[in-house]
């Protein structure tokens, strides 16, 4: 093995296998429904087929992932039902604590929510779809995160993943973006002016994408 590859897998193995795979679904490069052939992904990720199969088998707990037997294993392809399922858990669990978030936010949060929001604004003319995909995500971990309970907000995270199993798939027009962007910051202004009822409203037709 030359210097090169060899370094190449040294950094990744760094990183976990899981990570690599779960990256490439949600960038869309594993679209929903393709098949995972594990011989492709040992040497995509420059990886050994126990740590491939373990990859996957935690893809499935998380149902990212779906293992047919006898076939093999496909990246989940979630229908319309449970599409509006999640997103009637993600409504329950968000505006269960818009008053925590009211409560707990300050100057200083709000700004660094703002500054978050103008990314997601700067990226919708010059990012790619996976840099557009992650701010909205960071904008979304921050502004939750102010509930001050860690464990809904990795639990909100893995919900929208099951759903979101490519960026192109929760902004199907340039408009639904572009409503995107302005729904951050009337979260953000909600927030500023303690306006819990309003951070509900804006929080459930943000979810919902009506």
């Amino acid at each position: 093995m030359s210097e090169a590859k060899a370094k190449t897998r040294s950094q990744l193995k760094v990183v976990d296998v899981t990570d690599l795979i779960l990256h490439d679904i949600l960038a869309g490069v594993l679209a929903p429904g393709v098949w995972l052939k594990q011989i492709d992904l040992e040497q995509r990720y420059q990886s050994t087929r126990p740590e491939v199969r373990r990859a996957l088998d935690r893809l499935v707990q998380r149902r990212l992932v779906e293992h047919v037997p006898n076939r093999g294993y496909h990246v989940f392809e979630p229908d319309g039902r449970q599409a509006m399922e999640v997103s009637d858990i993600r409504v329950i669990l968000e505006t269960a604590v818009a008053d925590k978030i009211i409560a707990n936010a300050s100057e200083l949060t709000t700004k660094k929510l703002r500054d978050l929001a103008h990314r997601f604004d700067d990226l919708i003319m010059n990012g790619t779809m996976i840099e557009l995909y992650e701010a909205n995500l960071a904008f979304h971990r921050e502004l939750l995160a102010l509930c001050g309970n860690s464990e809904l907000v990795n639990l909100v995270t893995e919900i929208r993943q099951r759903t979101s199993s490519a960026p192109v798939s929760q902004w199907k027009t340039r408009a639904r973006i572009e409503q995107s962007s302005r729904e951050h910051h009337q979260m953000i202004d909600a927030l500023a002016a303690k306006d819990i009822e309003e951070l509900k409203r804006v929080t459930v037709m943000h979810i919902r994408q009506m």
